[in-house]
């Protein structure tokens, strides 16, 4: 049976191989999505980051977004937008996403994003922040808080990732966590044309189809389309993890907001809710009608409420 399988992956290989679309340069894609406040770093690693540094530079609190799978620091703008006038606003984009380059062979971990973020704002001297991160880039957020919590001053989880339950439910599609969790089912994703999943995926998790135009559904299959991000996103952390228990989150001591929105369909409202009652201390916020994207979909209320946390965090 495992032969015949691999046998089909192969013949579906061949067949789909003439769907997936060709790879677009880093210039090429800097022109259309770079803006006047992108800035790039070279980091321990090989990586070549992407990053904007927006707002006063000596504000009183500085802000650092990071961003869900498949996504970019573009996802954070809205909030930029209604931030940085108050807070020094830092949004990066991780190996295998948007403009960030990574050398051939990279691998993606929430080890390696850690670590990234860290070398990142050492680099630009930000000493102590509040981090924020939404779907994997929350996973990636309360990781750092529990391996660097002297440099945090608050913790802001978006629909996060990373809760813990003994069987998968909600998320994508159980065929794609399938295909993802084997190197075969990642062969066969690595050859077709992105374009349909990205449109199924945003739809699911923008919730207001209004939102998912055309530019934004180009946006996410072109930064797929950067030399070697493909193989990193069907590569994001395929590797061992460390197991993570409930018990694992009341480690965090660092002034938590949980912010989720109440039908979100990527990531089961629930996890949030997990969350909020294992970390120590943590506030959370359910956005009703709301899907996995509250800074895209309701960035007046959702940016109002982190800049309420925010401005009530402990001084020095």
């Amino acid at each position: 049976m495992r032969r015949v399988l691999i046998g089909l992956a192969i013949v579906g290989l061949a067949l789909l191989a003439g769907c997936a679309k060709s790879e677009l340069s880093y210039p090429e894609l800097e022109a259309k999505y770079a803006t006047p406040a992108s800035r790039f770093a070279d980091l321990p690693g090989g990586v070549h980051v992407h990053y904007r540094d927006q707002g006063p530079p000596t504000a009183a609190r500085t802000l650092v977004l990071v961003h869900g799978f498949a996504a970019s620091l573009q996802a954070w703008e809205p909030w930029v937008a209604r931030l940085a006038p108050s807070y020094r606003v830092i949004s990066l984009d991780l190996p295998g996403h948007g403009l960030t380059a990574a050398p051939a062979g990279y691998r993606a971990s929430t080890e390696g994003d850690v670590a990234l973020i860290d070398a990142l704002t050492q680099r630009l001297g930000a000493r102590r922040f509040v981090l924020a991160g939404n779907s994997m880039g929350g996973g990636i957020a309360w990781a750092y808080a529990l391996k660097h919590p002297e440099r945090l001053e608050g913790l802001v989880l978006v629909d996060a990732a990373g809760w813990p339950h003994p069987q998968a439910k909600g998320g994508p599609p159980v065929f794609v966590f399938k295909l993802l969790g084997n190197p075969v089912g990642r062969a066969i994703l690595a050859g077709i044309d992105p374009t349909p999943m990205a449109r199924k995926g945003l739809q699911q998790a923008y919730v207001d189809p209004a939102l998912v135009t055309p530019d934004l559904i180009a946006r996410y299959v072109d930064f797929t389309r950067a030399p070697g991000h493909r193989e990193i996103l069907l590569n994001q952390n395929s590797g061992p993890r460390a197991p993570v228990t409930p018990d694992t989150f009341k480690a965090i001591r660092t002034p938590t907001l949980v912010m989720v929105g109440a039908v979100d369909a990527v990531i089961p409202p629930d996890d949030s809710r997990g969350l909020a009652g294992a970390i120590p201390g943590a506030r959370l916020i359910v956005y009703p009608g709301v899907g996995h994207v509250p800074m895209e979909q309701i960035p007046d209320e959702s940016a109002a409420d982190l800049k309420a946390f925010v401005d009530g965090l402990p001084t020095g």
